[in-house]
């Protein structure tokens, strides 16, 4: 029986795969610059800070 399977070929990454670490970080900080300017983005507070680090924190409740 002959063998009739193709060899693979190399798939090289694209998009941001294919970017560096530095290039990635840079659009995602224009990305959140953009956001901020705009309004979109939500700053926390100190008080949302600590409850939704509260909330993290506490210990899941015993199903039984």
């Amino acid at each position: 029986m002959q063998d009739t399977t193709q060899p693979q070929e190399q798939r090289r990454p694209r998009g941001f795969a294919a970017m560096s670490p530095e290039k990635k970080k840079e659009i995602a900080s224009l990305g959140g610059r953009a956001a901020h300017a705009s309004g979109r983005a939500h700053q926390f507070s100190s008080e949302e800070a600590r409850a939704a680090g509260k909330k993290r924190h506490q210990r899941p409740e015993n199903p039984n």
